[in-house]
C-alpha cells in the first residue's frame, strides 16, 4: 500500500544549472561578503523587486505636483528688452582698438547688468510708482521708511536678469501676482535705470567741473606771480627781449643786444667783401680798367693818326722823306702820337688814384665794424649770464601757462559731456501685460513630481535593498556565499499543487529540480553523495520542498531513493500512524529500520517519516544510535535524502550534517540575511560537512531570457522547421 505525501511548505520555485567550472560541492573555505555595490544588473533587479514601491511614489509625487499646482498662487511675468551702447575710446592701432573694443563692450555690459539688478534702482522704481502706499503691494502697517523699504525688498525679489552672452542686448522679466503690475514695475524699472545713468553722468560731470573750476583758480594764480616775478627781474636785469620764434624759449638773438650783434656781423660781413673786392681790383683790375679807358679816350687820335699813316705810305712811293709834304705828313703822325701818349698816361693815373681811394674806404669800413662787433659780443656774453634766472622763470611762466590752457579745454569738454546727449541704455522692447501666469506650470510640476518621486523610490528601494542584506541571485550565493549555485527554483505561477508540478516532467519546476539532481552528479569526487542533507538558515524557506522534488527526481531515473524526514520538532511528512518514524527507531535499538520505511504514491521512492514528537529532538539526535541507522539505509538505497530542520537556534542540523557527510543549502531568495546565512555556512562547516552547494528557491530572476519559462518545454516552437530526409534508391 503506497502512501500519500503531504508537503507543509510552499511550492512554488525555479532552477538554475551547475556552474561551468566543474567544482561543485567541494569544500570551501569561510568567504567574507564583499562591499556591496550597485551596478546596472543590480540596480534593474531592485527596480523589479520594489516597483510596487517605486511606483507609489511615483504616484505620489504626481499627487504632490497636482496639489502644489492647485495651492500656489498665479504669478505673471513681463519682460523687457534694453540695448546696452558703451561708450567709445579712440585708439589709433587698430589691433589695441578692436581688443579694447571687445574688452571695454563686454564689461561695460556686464557692468549694466549688475546695475540693473541693484538695490538702488528697485528703490527708485518703488519710489516712482510710489508702491509704498500700495496695500496690495506691501499690505498695511508700518511708517513710510518701513513700507517703502518692503517696497524695495519685494522689486528687487522680483527682478530676473538675463545677461548676454554676445552682442549687447540685456533682458529682464519682472513676477508679480497681478499681470497690471507686472508690466507696470517692468517697464518702471527700465525707466528708472536709464535715469538713474543719466543722473549719474551728470553727477559725475558736476563734480568733475567743480574740480577743475578749484585746479584752474589756483593755476591761474600761479602763472599771474611766475609772469610778475619774470617781468620785474628782467626790468631790474634791463633784458629786453624781442620775442621768441615758434613758441621756444628765448636765446641771445632775441634781445637788442643779440639782434645788434647779428646786424653788425652781417655788415662786417659786407665789409670785407668789399675791402676784398677793391683791394683786388686794385692790385690786380688797375692795368686792365686802364688800358681799356684809355682806349676809348684816344680813340679817335689813333684814327686820325692811322689815316695820316696810309697817306704817307702811299705818298712815299711818290715823293722823297724830304719832300714837304712827306715832312709835314711826318710831323703830323708825331703830333698825334704825342697827343695819344699824353691821354694814355692821364687816362692811367686816374683810375688808379680811384681804386686805391676805393680800397681804403673799404678796409676802413671793415675794421670800424670789427670794433663794434667786439664790443657787443662782452654785451651779449654779460647778457647771457644775467639771462638764465630769467629763462627759469619764464620756464615756469610757460609751464603754468600749458596747464592753464590744458585745465580750459577740459572744463570745456567736461561742460559739453554733462550734458543729455546719447544715454548708454535704451529701451528696445517694453512689457506688455502678460496674457497668462508664468507659474504654476502644471506639466513642468507634474514632471518634477515624477522626477522626484522616481528619485526618492529609488533611494528608499536602494536603502531597503542595502538595508535588508540578503541573497537574492545566483550572483550573490557565489560572490556572497562562496558557494556554487547549483539552482535557482523559480515561483510557479500555476493553479497545479506542488505534487501535480512534480509529476509533470515538464513543467518549470520539475525542469529546474531536474538541473538540481543532474548538478548533484558532479558535486563530488565520487559522483552523486549517497546521503544528502538538506537544511536551511530558517523556517519556511523550501528545504522540504526542495527534499521531495530532489527525491523524486532521482527516483523516476531509476534510482531507489528513501527520504527521511529528520525535523523532530515540526515535520513536513506525517504517516497515518505514529507506531513508525525515525523517533521510534532512535529510542529503540531492537527495532528492524525497514519496517519503518513506507512506499509513496511515486515509484522507487520511500519514506521514514519523524514519528511522534520527542521532547528532546537534540539528545536523540545525539545519541550513537542515528549513524547506524543511516549505514543500514545506505546498503538497501541508492541514495538517501534527509529533510533537517533549520540551523540557526538549533542543534538538531548540525548534528545530522556531522552525521550525513553532505549538505544542500536551501536559500530563499530575497529573504535570508547575508549575516544569516554566513553564520549558518560557519556552523555547518565546523561540523566537518561538505557543502556541495546551494538550491536558490522562490527566486525572480529571469536569467536573461534564458530562463525555464523561456527555453523549457511549453517554450519550445511548434512550427518549426523539419527536414525530411529522403533515403537514395539503389541502382537498379
Amino acid at each position: 500500500m503506497n502512501h500519500n505525501i503531504a508537503v507543509t511548505d510552499d511550492n512554488d520555485f525555479y532552477l538554475d544549472r551547475v556552474p561551468p567550472d566543474g567544482r561543485v560541492g567541494q569544500r570551501r573555505t569561510t568567504v567574507n561578503p564583499p562591499p556591496a555595490s550597485l551596478d546596472l544588473p543590480a540596480l534593474l533587479r531592485i527596480i523589479s523587486h520594489w516597483r510596487w514601491l517605486i511606483l507609489g511614489a511615483i504616484a505620489l509625487g504626481l499627487l504632490g505636483g497636482i496639489v502644489l499646482t492647485m495651492l500656489t498662487t498665479p504669478v505673471y511675468r513681463s519682460w523687457v528688452t534694453l540695448e546696452v551702447n558703451p561708450p567709445t575710446v579712440e585708439i589709433m592701432d587698430e589691433q589695441s582698438r578692436e581688443r579694447a573694443s571687445a574688452s571695454s563692450s563686454w564689461d561695460f555690459v556686464a557692468t549694466q547688468v549688475g546695475l540693473l539688478s541693484s538695490r538702488s534702482i528697485a528703490e527708485r522704481a518703488a519710489q516712482d510708482l510710489n508702491l509704498a502706499n500700495n496695500k496690495t503691494f506691501v499690505g498695511e502697517g508700518g511708517d513710510a521708511s518701513t513700507r517703502l523699504k518692503a517696497a524695495t525688498g519685494k522689486v528687487a525679489g522680483g527682478i530676473n536678469v538675463i545677461a548676454p552672452k554676445e552682442g549687447q542686448l540685456i533682458k529682464f522679466s519682472y513676477d508679480d501676482t497681478s499681470p497690471q503690475l507686472s508690466a507696470a514695475i517692468a517697464n518702471q524699472l527700465a525707466d528708472s535705470f536709464i535715469n538713474s545713468n543719466l543722473q549719474r553722468r551728470y553727477d559725475a560731470s558736476a563734480y568733475a567741473r567743480s574740480f577743475l573750476e578749484k585746479q584752474i583758480a589756483k593755476t591761474r594764480a600761479d602763472l599771474e606771480r611766475s609772469e610778475k616775478q619774470a617781468v620785474a627781474y628782467a626790468q631790474a636785469q634791463g633784458i629786453i627781449n624781442t620775442g621768441a620764434a615758434d613758441g621756444k624759449a628765448p636765446g641771445d638773438t632775441n634781445s637788442l643786444q643779440g639782434e645788434s650783434l647779428v646786424a653788425l656781423n652781417r655788415a662786417l660781413a659786407d665789409a670785407v667783401a668789399r675791402r676784398v673786392a677793391a683791394e683786388g681790383a686794385f692790385r690786380q683790375g688797375g692795368a686792365v680798367g686802364a688800358t681799356a679807358e684809355v682806349n676809348a679816350s684816344a680813340q679817335a687820335l689813333r684814327q686820325a693818326r692811322a689815316v695820316l699813316e696810309a697817306e704817307y705810305s702811299e705818298k712815299r712811293t711818290l715823293l722823297k722823306p724830304e719832300h714837304p709834304d712827306m715832312l709835314s705828313l711826318k710831323s703830323r703822325i708825331d703830333e698825334l702820337n704825342r697827343q695819344v701818349n699824353r691821354e694814355t698816361a692821364q687816362a692811367s693815373s686816374g683810375r688808379s688814384n680811384t681804386l686805391l681811394a676805393d680800397y681804403r674806404s673799404a678796409l676802413a669800413a671793415e675794421r670800424s665794424l670789427q670794433g663794434q662787433v667786439a664790443g657787443l659780443k662782452g654785451s651779449v656774453l654779460d647778457l647771457r649770464g644775467r639771462s638764465i634766472q630769467y629763462t627759469i622763470l619764464q620756464r615756469e611762466v610757460d609751464t603754468n601757462r600749458a596747464l592753464y590752457d590744458a585745465l580750459l579745454q577740459r572744463y570745456k569738454e567736461v561742460g559739453v559731456a554733462g550734458g543729455i546727449g546719447t544715454a548708454p541704455v535704451s529701451v528696445v522692447d517694453r512689457a506688455d501685460v502678460p496674457g497668462g501666469p508664468f507659474k504654476p506650470n502644471l506639466l513642468l510640476n507634474l514632471l518634477l513630481g515624477m522626477m522626484a518621486g522616481l528619485l526618492a523610490g529609488l533611494g528608499i528601494a536602494v536603502a531597503l535593498e542595502f538595508l535588508y542584506d540578503t541573497v537574492k541571485t545566483r550572483d550573490d550565493v557565489r560572490t556572497k556565499l562562496g558557494l556554487a549555485c547549483l539552482g535557482a527554483i523559480p515561483k510557479a505561477g500555476g493553479k497545479d499543487s506542488f505534487i501535480d508540478e512534480l509529476k509533470d516532467p515538464k513543467s518549470i519546476v520539475s525542469e529546474a529540480y531536474s538541473a538540481v539532481v543532474a548538478s548533484l552528479r558532479f558535486s563530488t569526487e565520487e559522483g552523486l553523495p549517497k546521503t544528502l542533507l538538506v537544511t536551511s538558515t530558517r523556517p519556511t524557506e523550501g528545504k522540504s520542498s526542495s527534499s521531495l522534488a530532489l527525491a523524486q527526481n532521482f527516483a523516476r531515473r531509476g534510482a531507489t531513493v528513501l527520504l527521511i524526514d529528520c525535523d523532530l520538532r515540526k515535520p513536513a511528512f506525517r504517516a497515518s500512524s505514529e507506531k513508525v518514524g525515525l523517533t521510534r527507531l532512535l529510542t529503540s535499538e531492537d527495532e528492524e529500520v525497514r519496517k519503518h520505511v513506507l512506499p509513496t504514491q511515486f515509484s522507487d521512492l520511500w519514506l521514514l517519516p519523524s514519528g511522534p514528537l520527542p521532547p528532546n529532538p537534540a539528545d536523540l539526535l545525539s545519541s550513537g544510535r542515528f549513524p547506524e541507522i543511516l549505514r543500514q539505509f545506505n546498503e538497501h538505497f541508492d541514495i538517501v535524502i534527509c529533510d533537517a530542520p533549520p540551523v540557526l537556534g538549533l542543534a538538531d542540523s548540525l548534528l545530522l550534517a556531522s552525521v550525513a557527510g553532505n549538505v544542500l543549502f536551501v536559500i530563499e531568495s530575497g529573504k535570508t540575511r547575508t549575516k544569516a546565512a554566513l553564520e549558518t555556512l560557519r556552523l555547518l562547516r565546523d561540523t566537518g560537512t561538505n557543502i556541495v552547494g546551494a538550491a536558490l528557491t522562490k527566486s525572480s530572476e529571469d536569467m536573461g531570457g534564458y530562463g525555464y519559462k523561456a527555453y523549457g518545454y511549453g517554450a519550445l516552437d511548434r512550427k518549426r522547421t523539419e527536414i525530411l530526409m529522403i533515403p537514395h534508391e539503389a541502382d537498379s
